[in-house]
């Protein structure tokens, strides 16, 4: 084991892309605004905030800044990219339990278990930058977009692409079962305030949502 620690990631695939593509990607991981995620309200944000930063493992997360940026920074790729946060925080629950440094035997670096050919293809070309929370959740979520997007929203297959699996069940049911305990109960939080709570949109605009059946 690798002083970072290994991470249970299979191994991303390289497969040409077209031009279009690769700069439509590229575009997509250097884009740097700032980080703001979206909520339906002040309160939702507090609510949601307290409650996934009290389910991240304290051994790789032990201060409430470090908490509070994690999930702030997670929240906004998922949403920038299309995918529900819950997806991506199950995702790197599976892949590298919030480890920042994790490496896995085939090579893929940080939370999301990027492969570094692909800041060769649409970034930079420096792999070291995996390592940066930001970066490796840009390139992390970008990367499952463009999957999804392949397979036309088949969540199943694009799992199986990011993971390097395609066609086995073990990993996309592993992420999925994540993806379900990590979702947020707006019930608890309706239950702590008189009035009724504002109306939550949807954070999976895909159309990719916790009940997805998968193979």
């Amino acid at each position: 084991m690798s002083p970072a620690g290994t991470a249970y990631a299979g191994e991303q695939i390289y497969e040409p892309l077209t031009a279009s593509v690769r700069s439509a990607l590229a575009a997509a991981v250097l884009d740097r605004a700032a980080p703001q995620a979206r909520f339906a309200s002040t309160f939702e944000q507090t609510d949601w905030m307290a409650d996934m930063a009290a389910r991240l493992p304290s051994r790789h997360k032990p201060t409430p800044f470090e908490r509070s940026e994690f999930l702030q920074m997670a929240r906004y790729e998922a949403q920038r990219a299309g995918l529900d946060p819950h997806l991506v925080l199950g995702l790197i629950e599976v892949e590298s339990n919030f480890r920042r440094h994790a490496i896995s035997s085939a090579g893929a670096r940080g939370y999301m278990q990027v492969m570094p050919f692909w800041t060769r293809l649409i970034g930079d070309g420096e792999p070291s930058g995996l390592f940066d929370a930001r970066t490796n959740l840009r390139y992390g979520c970008v990367i499952l977009r463009h999957y999804l997007d392949m397979e036309r929203g088949d969540l199943f297959r694009a799992l199986g692409r990011y993971n390097g699996s395609l066609g086995r069940p073990e990993y996309p049911n592993l992420v999925l079962a994540a993806w379900k305990r990590w979702t947020y109960s707006k019930e608890g939080a309706i239950r702590q305030v008189s009035a009724p709570a504002p109306a939550v949109a949807s954070s999976s605009p895909s159309g990719v949502g916790p009940t997805a059946s998968l193979r």
